[in-house]
């Protein structure tokens, strides 16, 4: 353990040295790096998928859930489709040096308020090696240095995609420090990373709700909480037959291990014999199992009852739990108590309902008429994301580069002093 605290300094060290290198590079220069890196990843592709082979293998061993399966899995188009995201970063407006404001005092002082980046940002996370990738790319496009820890399930991937991202940038003469994978799995070393203060300039975790306690609860570093999605789809009594269907099937379906993935419906007493009732059996075609409370379970008996516990949880799998109000002010009230404040969305045609639910759902992001699974870097148009903010502080939803900078004021003086 102790050769590793060693290996972790020293990886901290680069990285903090390395931040003050990167915020001289030109937008230019660091696009041209961006497209190497990710030509240079489907050149590997093969040796990539070699690597997640094993990591896939592993997780079948220790009989991994199917959906989780899939989060970790890299094939030949999913490492096209992290190339492409790579390049759609590097197309993107460079944030940094960005005027926010600028104005001048009656003693004739010049200021300007402009971006910068963080400097050195650390990023612990679960599964889904695209997130190697992904958070390279956009820390990097603003300008920081980032320090990677994955989980074990995906360790064999990561170290293979870290490798690629440093060829590259050696090819293109960025020092490689840029991207750092802290290789060691153990969570001795996960806890001493999250200590580096004097290193970190901020801590980004992704993955699940436990992770995410953890790292708040144990890091001295400051944190930007995201990911953990126990979002909800509110069937209002005014909503669309048609759109609501199509909508919950996709915000439960489409794909189930992610964060935006919708995993409770809050059904209007009104409509629990017809809209609900066709809902539930078009999930049930699809294997989702409901877990209903007593009026809904009434209305569709092909579920099982809830507790309590339901209503919390993100299940990342074919499972929805289901609730039954009275009204859009009771929604209202168990969405925001049950919520992890990440995506929520109500199917209504009255306007004023929608407005209130707005107004009042307290979440990163809401929806009207839409499904929760556009809660998403790429289709917000930010280019790949390093995650969803669900917290208030520095930054909320999805977030693009420009919640990967800070900001300095430059003042300019004529020779003012103080009286």
């Amino acid at each position: 353990m102790a050769s590793y605290d060693d290996k972790l300094i020293e990886l901290c060290e680069k990285a903090k040295n390395t931040k003050y290198e990167l915020q001289k590079l030109s937008n230019e220069e660091r696009n041209k790096a961006l497209y190497e890196v990710a030509d240079n990843l489907i050149r590997h592709s093969a040796d990539i998928i070699a690597e997640n082979d094993k990591d896939i293998a592993n997780a079948k061993e220790r009989g991994v859930s199917l959906p989780l399966q899939d989060r970790l899995m890299l094939n030949e188009e999913r490492i096209q489709a992290i190339s492409e995201g790579l390049k759609q970063v590097a197309s993107l407006p460079d944030p940094l040096g960005d005027v926010l404001e600028r104005f001048e005092r009656p003693n004739g002082l010049k200021i300007e308020k402009v971006r910068v980046p963080l400097g050195v940002i650390g990023i612990i996370y679960e599964s889904r090696p695209n997130v190697t990738a992904d958070a390279f790319a956009l820390t990097f496009k603003a300008g920081n240095s980032v320090i990677l820890k994955g989980g074990s399930d995906a360790i064999n991937s990561n170290i293979a995609i870290v490798k690629y991202i440093k060829e590259a940038l050696k090819t293109v003469g960025v020092n490689e420090s840029a991207v750092g994978l802290i290789e060691s799995t153990d969570r001795e070393t996960t806890t001493k990373f999250m200590q580096m203060k004097e290193y970190v300039d901020v801590l980004i975790p992704r993955g699940s709700k436990n992770l995410i306690a953890s790292v708040v609860a144990n890091s001295k570093i400051p944190v930007i909480e995201t990911g953990a999605g126990n979002c909800h789809i509110y069937i209002d009594k005014a909503a669309d037959h048609d759109k609501a269907l199509s909508i919950i099937i996709n915000a439960k379906t489409q794909r189930l291990g992610t964060c935006n993935t919708a995993e409770s419906l809050v059904v209007h007493k009104d409509v629990l014999d017809s809209v609900f009732v066709d809902a539930a059996k078009a999930l049930r075609e699809k294997k989702v199992e409901l877990f209903a409370d007593r009026s809904s379970l009434e209305a569709f008996s092909d579920a099982v009852p809830a507790s309590e516990e339901d209503f919390a949880t993100e299940y990342l799998d074919l499972k929805m739990s289901v609730k039954t109000v009275d009204d859009i002010d009771e929604a209202i009230a168990h969405i925001n108590r049950y919520s992890t404040h990440h995506s929520d969305a109500i199917i209504t045609e009255d306007k004023a309902a929608a407005d209130k639910f707005l107004n009042e759902i307290d979440s990163a992001c809401v929806y009207v008429n839409a499904s929760t699974r556009f809660t998403d870097g790429f289709e917000f148009g930010f280019g790949a994301e390093i995650g969803i903010s669900t917290q208030k502080l520095h930054a909320r939803g999805p977030m693009g580069l420009k919640e990967l900078t800070s900001y300095k004021y430059k003042i300019i003086g004529n020779g003012q002093i103080r009286g």
